[in-house]
């Protein structure tokens, strides 16, 4: 793995830059990230989104063309 930097004017600040970014990469490559811990839905959002979804279907149940009347 290399690290090029030729941000500055002397040779050592950009071996100084090198060096840096070069630990900032190898940190990033060695972080894990830790696994999401799942959760459940509240029981006012499940009661919320059945509401809804009752609410949605009426509206269309609503929007039908019944059959008997033409």
């Amino acid at each position: 793995m290399t690290a090029v930097a030729q941000d500055a004017r002397s040779q050592a600040r950009n071996r100084d830059l090198a060096l840096e970014r070069l630990a900032r990469r190898l940190e990033q490559a060695l972080h894990m990230q830790r696994p999401r811990t799942k959760t459940k839905p509240s029981a006012g959002a499940k009661r919320r989104r059945l509401e809804d979804k009752k609410r949605r279907a009426q509206t269309k149940q609503g929007r039908r063309r019944h059959s008997g009347e033409d």
